[in-house]
């Protein structure tokens, strides 16, 4: 459909979970969205890092210079017209091949994790052969996730400037994790860069190629023979330059993007558990203050345990992510 991307998923397996070894359904995007905030927001879940979410499919800024394209047809020489359309073409299959790729990467990910391939939700999204009726969020709903992560962002600020971690390990694995995302990110700016330095002369070479074609056809005879094989070299190197602008998007700028994602996953883990040891200690307070009252002791301490058990649950957990993480 044109305003709607489809996504087709086979599974095959081997599990007794599932009712059958073979199945395909059909799901759109924002049902992959749903899985996602459904594992992110399942407590469970809380010592694990959540496979980032695939990001929304994008064909508009193609489709447009599609249709420009169309309109200005009558400016431009029909060889001109038909090398621009190609590499429009060839741009939107390159976009079509790495949300393809994106999506599958996610579901991939939860498939091989020993947790999130037994979860409900994941069974339901792989197995139910109808529509989830997922509806995108609105406005309101966008405007709420935007505050929610705000409220996130400058807590864990917070934390990371009053909160004193008590173990070495995750003290150094928040360093490295900051140092390597910053990293990431300028990588993935300075490949980005080079991207569009490479279509813009993959451009440049077609308006060149075809100023020479057409130029053959109006010299003198002198320059006939020379001016189509000049075109012919300027196009050859367009076709080189489109190539490695696609190559270099696909290849290096799409998967750096996803580093990107991936250690703001495992960042995000990071929060949760320094958030758990503050919640933690504010418990052992709480129970010292009952205890010098000598009010509501009991159940100060039943809300201590229960802080306790979730910090080290969240901890053990969390050493053995982070563990993997760095050898993926």
């Amino acid at each position: 459909e044109r305003d709607k991307v489809k996504f087709t998923v086979h599974t095959k397996t081997s599990l007794t979970d599932f009712q059958k070894t073979d199945f395909s359904v059909v799901r759109q995007h924002e049902e992959f969205i749903w899985l996602h905030d459904a594992l992110e927001e399942n407590e469970i879940y809380g010592g694990f890092i959540i496979p980032p979410a695939p990001p929304r499919p994008d064909f508009d800024a193609s489709r447009e210079k599609l249709q420009k394209l169309g309109e200005g047809e009558g400016t431009m020489t029909k060889e001109e017209f038909a090398k621009m359309k190609a590499e429009l073409e060839a741009e939107y299959l390159a976009t079509f091949k790495k949300t393809v790729a994106m999506h599958e990467l996610f579901l991939q990910r939860l498939a091989l994790h020993p947790v999130f391939r037994t979860d409900r939700n994941f069974h339901v999204f792989l197995e139910y052969d109808k529509e989830l009726s997922v509806r995108g969020k609105n406005k309101k709903e966008r405007f709420a996730g935007l505050l929610t992560t705000l409220g996130k962002s400058a807590d864990d600020l917070l934390l990371s400037s009053t909160q004193k971690d008590v173990d070495e390990f995750f003290e150094h694995e928040r360093t490295f994790l900051v140092e390597y995302h910053t990293h990431i990110k300028d990588a993935t700016n300075k490949s980005d860069k080079m991207t569009r330095h490479h279509k813009n002369l993959a451009d440049s070479y077609i308006k060149i190629s075809s100023c020479l074609t057409e130029m053959a056809t109006v010299e003198s005879s002198e320059l006939e023979k020379f001016l189509p094989k000049a075109s012919d070299i300027f196009e050859k190197a367009r076709k080189v330059e489109s190539r490695v602008a696609t190559d270099e998007d696909l290849k290096l700028s799409d998967t750096l993007r996803y580093y990107m994602r991936d250690t703001s996953a495992a960042k995000d883990l990071l929060y949760r558990r320094l958030r758990c040891l503050a919640n933690y200690e504010s418990a052992n307070r709480a129970l010292e203050r009952a205890r010098n009252k000598n009010k509501e002791v009991q159940s100060a301490e039943s809300l201590q345990q229960e802080a306790c058990e979730k910090y080290e649950n969240i901890s053990k957990q969390a050493k053995q992510e982070l563990t993997d993480f760095k050898a993926r």
